[in-house]
């Protein structure tokens, strides 16, 4: 927990306000959430494991409550029963401070966090992808970190069709994932021999790990996954490039595909999105179209959030200007009080910034 103060508390308003705009301008409606809401949303929205890491208490009735870790699982609730009936698709646009139990490390120490993010429910075509994907380069562009950022792609289909091919259970699914995440192909290819697998087919899958690249689909990539399901997924990717380049955004996009952690939320498109300077991804998101179905309504939805802590103490290293009183305020003097404030109120009116002496 931490407090911020002048020029870092403007800087985080302008950011904040930046990209509420940027949601705006593309139709999306802001939507608040509970600060504090039954624990068991969280539990359905995120999963067991996920859901542990917030803050729980219980009221005076008994009933278990949590302090907000996640604005995604609210707003899927939101369109599954508030808005049951609204005409598809939703856009819905949020600034929020979520809470989590994190151990303490030099990359995630915050307790309390805030999201910028937006949600687009209903929308199951490649178009809303495509949608998205812009949405979060606007807001990067808008921040002045263009040239410097990079949003890097993936497809949960690939993973999941070669642990699939591989007949892998839960638990060692798991582990492959990790160690995919990792990039460790010698380990991930030892693995895979303990658990009976060829030792061609364990080097075979372990390139899994090695399969990060630019700007296009990485060489030999359809050798290596020979499964229906990823190569499926290669697909979707490919026509996503595609689109992303026409619009003039190749440069800051890439292709990642030996990044699978966080994949049990999502269900197609992944992205995660990095910034020069930080220590750590600044954001992310992508496709869960099975997330709305835990409160009665299965429906296609994707979306993103930033972290407002994470770019801000970039942008306050670039010595990023906001436009709500970037300049030191002026001092308004003299002996006469009622003149000061005449003063005070010409200036004010102008606009300008500035402080009673």
């Amino acid at each position: 927990m931490r407090y911020y103060f002048g020029r870092e508390a403007r800087l985080r308003r302008a950011v904040e306000t930046a990209a509420m705009s940027v949601f705006d301008g593309w139709g999306y409606e802001e939507i608040a959430t509970p600060s504090v809401d039954y624990y068991a949303l969280f539990e359905r929205g995120m999963g067991h494991v996920e859901a542990r890491r917030a803050f729980r208490f219980a009221d005076t009735d008994g009933r278990l409550l949590a302090l907000r870790p996640d604005i995604t699982s609210s707003v899927a609730r939101a369109a599954a029963t508030l808005f049951a009936s609204a005409p598809r698709p939703l856009r819905f646009c949020y600034a929020a401070s979520v809470f989590r139990q994190l151990p303490h490390s030099r990359a995630e120490w915050r307790r309390q966090g805030r999201q910028l993010g937006c949600e687009l429910i209903g929308a199951g075509r490649a178009d809303a992808d495509v949608e998205v994907l812009a949405i979060a380069a606007e807001v990067l562009e808008r921040l002045g970190l263009g040239g410097s950022y990079r949003v890097t792609l993936n497809h949960v289909g690939v993973f999941n069709g070669v642990a699939e091919q591989l007949g892998l259970s839960p638990e060692a699914r798991e582990e492959m994932r990790q160690l995919v995440d990792a990039r460790d192909a010698g380990a991930l290819g030892e693995f895979l021999k303990t658990l009976g697998r060829s030792a061609a087919t364990a080097e075979r899958a372990a390139r899994l790990a090695r399969l990060s690249a630019g700007r296009t689909i990485p060489e030999g990539t359809r050798e290596i996954l020979s499964n229906e399901r990823s190569r499926a997924a290669l697909d979707e990717l490919e026509k996503l490039l595609s689109a992303v380049e026409t619009l003039g955004l190749g440069e800051s996009f890439s292709v990642d595909l030996s990044d699978v952690s966080g994949l049990g939320y999502y269900t197609g498109l992944v992205f995660k999105v990095y910034v020069e300077g930080a220590g750590a991804r600044v954001g992310g998101g992508g496709r869960y179209d099975d997330l709305t179905a835990n409160f009665g309504r299965r429906e296609p939805a994707i979306g993103f959030v930033l972290d407002l802590d994470a770019l801000t103490d970039i942008l306050a290293r670039r010595d990023f200007e906001t436009r709500n009183g970037a300049g030191s305020p002026a001092a308004i003097e003299g002996d006469d009080v009622t003149e000061r404030f005449k003063e005070a109120r010409r200036r004010r009116a102008r606009g300008e910034r500035i402080k009673m002496d």
